[in-house]
């Protein structure tokens, strides 16, 4: 049996009500994981990161690499047997429905159903300072081979840029009279993308704006569920491009006008 023949039959020999991690074996838990801690890089701290391993819920933790960061702060890499599965059954995870268009198709799309070029307003609000989210969507060279919302003939792109404080990004939306707004929020510690994105939401429904916009937000720890959650449209994660976010305006922009709204 070859190799592929043989990931193929384990697929089919899974059991998906029993999920575990695979390392060498079908359910043998195997994880691998990293962290720094802050003590000497000594046999001790070897210790510690062991048994932090075996407090994660691992069990015959291995310690594979460490080294010191500087002064009592420690990296440490180990591998360790996850005791724990899940029912993969079970899992039930919101997604954007929607089928993704090329840039052609969306443009055709376009011209078809609206005779007008969507306009798109873009920033990275509050006090990120990170662009390449933005700019993947955005910017005419686009990322991985997907161009950006500006090159597409029927969209009408505006990029702001980054820190652009929410009260300022309403202001230029209303200005340049969106039909979309995107927000890309990479800055997530203490969850401030979260204090930020509810900012918005509130500033637009108190000024009765929320339903004026389709409202998209997008970054490395968002996702559909949470974009809906903060009242948002829709949240596109890692690995979207400006084509996903295009074929979502475009179906819900067409949805609301076949609604009258």
């Amino acid at each position: 049996m070859n190799k592929t023949e043989d990931v193929s039959e384990m697929r089919v020999q899974a059991d998906l009500t029993r999920l575990k991690p695979y390392g060498d074996t079908m359910n043998d838990g195997k994880v691998q994981v990293s962290f720094t801690l802050p003590v000497a890089d000594d046999e001790r701290g070897q210790e510690a990161a062991r048994e932090i391993v075996l407090a994660m819920g691992l069990s015959n933790p291995i310690i594979t690499w460490h080294q010191a960061l500087e002064d009592n702060f420690t990296f440490y890499v180990a591998y360790g047997s996850l005791e724990y599965s899940i029912n993969y059954n079970d899992i039930h995870v919101e997604t954007v429905d929607v089928e993704v268009m090329t840039m052609a198709e969306t443009n055709d799309f376009i011209r078809r159903h609206f005779g007008r070029k969507i306009r798109v307003i873009g920033a990275s609000t509050g006090t990120d300072a990170h662009t390449v989210g933005i700019d993947a969507i955005m910017n005419m060279k686009g990322y991985a081979g997907h161009y950006g919302l500006e090159r597409y003939s029927m969209i009408e792109a505006k990029n702001l840029g980054s820190q652009v404080k929410n009260e300022d990004f309403i202001r230029a939306a209303l200005d340049f009279d969106a039909d979309a707004l995107l927000v890309s929020q990479t800055v997530t510690q203490k969850n401030i993308h979260i204090q930020n994105l509810t900012e918005l939401v509130e500033l637009l429904e108190a000024e009765g704006l929320r339903e004026r916009f389709i409202l998209i937000i997008g970054g490395p720890r968002i996702n559909h569920e949470l974009a809906k959650e903060l009242g948002a449209d829709a949240g596109f994660g890692p690995n979207k491009y400006a084509d996903d976010v295009a074929s979502f305006i475009c179906k819900e922009l067409w949805e609301r006008k076949e609604a009258g709204l």
